[in-house]
């Protein structure tokens, strides 16, 4: 048994809160001692989720509730609903928490690195870690106004940090983009959550699910929360704001806004999936179809347009929008089948798997990429693809890291892009196999 292990989904959240508050102070003891304690702070919560992901392998979901007398307590004495904070963590919530952590760790040690005060570190750092609190907050929640309340300190804090380089104006220009996107966005998923409440008078997700009756007010809120979802990771025609936002960031801010596009997608996966999920009487079909051309949308336009990209930033920021279209892919098969008992066990579960697999992935190879190009940009001082011949003999494991990611994009095996894709590929083919031939095609095309 883990000491206080019951306590960990909120310590987990709290820690990088109070420590984002207190960095200020610490730097004015010096740089160092500011970047030493971000540091150890991130690196203690990764710790903490590790920790965290043993408990919930072996002794199954962890819920926990603020205020409560006992963490396990959902619902007091004489209350007919949660009325408290509640976070329930999972394994794919615990998993996704870690690859948050992770690359915002590794963030915060290439920061040290490579970046300078005219980014104005103090309160790059403060950003940072409310980045990490609200996509903690965003993995962890039971609720769906919670969700929503730390969806905003996840997109206000990531704003932010893409303006944090101060002299440039095309970086303020960027971060006005990110979030006018994500203000409609968060219009968006408000309204939806009140049709659900108005109807329901609850927030919690599993009390959600329990008493919806899968109205046509429930499928306006499932299309109001693709829609606020998909505009949060960028999807076609919602796209404008990437590829500014993601060549005008820090290298170290755009890997992070690589996982939080992903964190967004998890969103989308878990309440779609545990609100509407257990419905088998009404037909999603329509809804399903849109989604997937959006998807389809998101590759096309995304690869196509990558193409002839001579700043490898904006290459691989289309390159993102391209592998978004992918897990939208998943999710649209997955939701098109919900009134088709047969067909979801047959296809929909492995497509959602895939969606799921890919986003992880894709923070994965996406965040090396972005992490390795920006090493190149400070050697080089260029982000101009045709000045930067020779890397090979410059920087040779930068170049290999680089190219790792690079075939991981690409879906080719063994890496971990091309397991992800195949999941999304066999499904998605049982369902269509015109779609699937379009994602492998895709595929090749992000090789060349």
């Amino acid at each position: 048994m883990i000491p206080y292990i019951e306590h960990y989904p909120a310590l987990i959240v709290a820690v990088p809160l109070f420590a984002a508050f207190l960095t200020p102070l610490i730097s004015k003891i010096g740089p160092r001692a500011r970047n030493i304690f971000v540091i150890a702070i991130i690196a203690v919560v990764e710790v903490m989720v590790l920790l965290l992901a043993y408990d919930v392998i072996h002794n199954g979901i962890r819920v926990y509730t603020y205020g409560s007398s006992s963490p396990t307590l959902t619902m007091p004495s004489g209350y007919k609903v949660p009325v408290r904070i509640i976070f329930v963590v999972d394994g794919m919530g615990v998993f996704m928490s870690i690859i948050s952590a992770t690359v915002t760790l590794a963030a915060s040690i290439y920061s040290w690195a490579f970046m300078n005060e005219k980014y104005a570190l103090d309160k790059f750092y403060t950003l940072l870690l409310l980045s990490l609190v609200g996509m903690f907050g965003m993995e962890f929640t039971g609720d769906l106004f919670n969700m929503f309340v730390f969806l905003e300190i996840l997109s206000i804090s990531a704003a932010a940090l893409v303006a944090t380089r101060t002299d440039r104006g095309e970086a303020g220009e960027a971060a006005f983009k990110y979030i006018l996107v994500s203000a409609v966005g968060a219009m968006m998923m408000l309204f939806s959550i009140g049709l659900l409440y108005g109807q329901y008078d609850a927030l919690n997700i599993a009390m959600l699910a329990e008493r919806m009756k899968y109205t046509m007010l429930d499928k306006i809120a499932l299309v109001l929360l693709i829609m606020a979802f998909a505009m949060k990771c960028g999807a076609v025609p919602m796209h404008m704001w990437v590829p500014d936002s993601y060549s005008e960031a820090p290298a170290s801010i755009t890997a992070m806004l690589v996982v939080i596009s992903q964190v967004s997608l998890y969103a989308l996966f878990r309440t779609a999936f545990t609100l509407y999920g257990l419905e088998v009487s009404m037909n999603y079909y329509t809804i399903g179809w849109a989604v997937i051309i959006l998807g389809v949308l998101s590759m096309f336009i995304g690869v196509t347009m990558a193409i002839p990209q001579k700043d490898v930033k904006r290459l691989m920021a289309y390159h993102a929008i391209s592998q978004t279209g992918y897990m939208l892919l998943g999710v649209g098969v997955g939701i098109a089948v919900l009134g088709n008992a047969d067909a979801l066990n047959a296809y929909g579960i492995k497509a959602m798997e895939g969606g799921i697999f890919h986003i992880i992935n894709h923070a994965m190879y996406k965040g090396l990429l972005f992490l390795t190009s920006g090493a190149m940009f400070y050697v080089t001082g260029t982000r101009d693809l045709n000045k930067m011949g020779g890397l090979a003999h410059k920087m040779p494991l930068t170049t290999i890291f680089f190219m790792i990611g690079a075939l991981a994009i690409a879906g080719i095996p063994p890496f971990n892009g091309y397991a992800s894709k195949v999941l999304i590929y066999e499904s998605v083919y049982k369902f269509n196999p015109i779609l699937a031939i379009i994602a492998m095609v895709v595929s090749v095309l992000t090789l060349a």
